[in-house]
Order: structure tokens, then sequence, then C-alpha cells
């Protein structure tokens, strides 16, 4: 998903800056507000992060200018909403971009845009409407991960292929091709990320109750199954 150091044209990178930033500036706030009012959730936003870095770093190559990786991005936009993980994603792509090479600076608002931005919403819009529906903790966390991962990468696709559409296709054209080849790893990919966000989330239920329960993620004095 990382697409590669200065593969995008000029404007188009602005534009996903551009189109980033005012997410980077309200989950700012959100995670102040987090640390300030939840000081025992410091750990968690720590390890939130922490599994970003590790998943987004497993990158598999691409022919599309890109890479296949898990990204990790649902855990925490459950955990802590989608805002605070725009900051946390962001902060993750920089470093992966600088330290490891991984991605790109020129291309990091692009980056931002499609795995801290649309990613976490995505997941966490896909939990709330499965608790919602009274599915089980596991499922929903689950059926989020696995999504917020794969339209991570349809994202991904579309901005490359708006910045590169097709001759004979444009865009509709470029797209398909580029989600095809995501495809080949992204879908499988995803099932594994949806599987271990659920054994890291119950790891989190029987080390970290307190922790959750504060969050709203378990119910007070609950047993969430």
């Amino acid at each position: 998903m990382h697409i590669m150091e200065g593969f995008l044209p000029v404007a188009h990178a602005a534009g996903w800056w551009a189109a980033s930033l005012p997410f980077l500036v309200a989950g700012t706030k959100s995670l102040k507000r987090i640390v300030m009012e939840k000081p025992s959730a410091r750990l968690l936003l720590g390890a939130a992060g922490a599994f970003v870095f590790v998943l987004s770093a497993l990158k598999l190559p691409s022919v599309t200018g890109s890479c296949s990786h898990p990204t990790g991005t649902g855990l925490g936009a459950i955990l802590f909403g989608p805002s605070v993980m725009s900051v946390l994603g962001c902060i993750v792509l920089l470093f992966q971009a600088l330290l490891l090479a991984h991605g790109g600076l020129t291309t990091l608002g692009a980056n931002t845009f499609s795995m801290a931005v649309v990613g976490p919403w995505v997941a966490y819009g896909v939990y709330r409407a499965m608790r919602g529906a009274g599915a089980s903790l596991g499922k929903a966390v689950f059926l989020a991960a696995a999504a917020g991962d794969l339209l991570t990468y349809v994202t991904t696709a579309g901005q490359l292929a708006w910045a590169f559409p097709d001759p004979q296709g444009g865009f509709v054209g470029a797209l398909a091709k580029f989600l095809s080849i995501f495809a080949l790893t992204q879908l499988p990919l995803a099932l594994a990320e949806g599987f271990l966000t659920v054994l890291i989330m119950n790891a989190l239920k029987a080390h970290s109750a307190d922790e959750l329960r504060a969050l709203d993620i378990l119910p007070a004095g609950g047993i969430e199954q």
C-alpha cells in the first residue's frame, strides 16, 4: 500500500496532503483529549501504534509502484476511534519512510489518506455496525480489521488509477488492473489480519480488561464473549 517515493505527480501528492490534513488536525485533538481524560490508556495507545508499525512493515513487493502488507490500523480504530489513528498512522508512515525507505515523503499524504484515514474509518464503521446488530466482540473485530485492510488497498488502487489512467480504459480500466494485482496478495492478508486482531483483542481482554472497560469496549462489570 505504501506508494513509493516520487511515484505520484506533484499535483496529486499535494492534493492528498490537503485531503489528509483536516483528519490529522481532528486526530490531534482527539489524541490530546484521550491522554488527558484517560491516562491509563497511554500504554494501549503505544501498543496500538506499535501494532501498526510492525504489521505495515511486513511488505510484499508489487508491480504497481506500491506494495502489499497488513495495516494494523483496525485495532486502534476500535479502541480509540478513527481520528486518533489518523495521527498514529501518519507517524508510523513517516518513520517508515525515513528509517526503512518504505513509502516516501512526497507520497506521505497519499499513504496517510489510504492507511490512516480510510482504513480506520471503515474499520470503525464496520465495528460499530456489527456491535449494534448484536454481533459478538470477536466477530465484529475480525470483520472490522479485515474490511479496514481491504478498503485501504481499494483506496490506494484508486489513487494510482487516478494518477495513471489506462490509455484505453481510462480511470476505470486502470482501477480494475490495480485491484486485480492487489487482490492476489491482499485478500489473504486481510483475512490473516482479521484473525490476528481478534487474537490481540482476546489477549487484551485477559490482561487489560479494566482499560477496555474504560474505553467502553467491554461492559462495565460484565463479561464479553
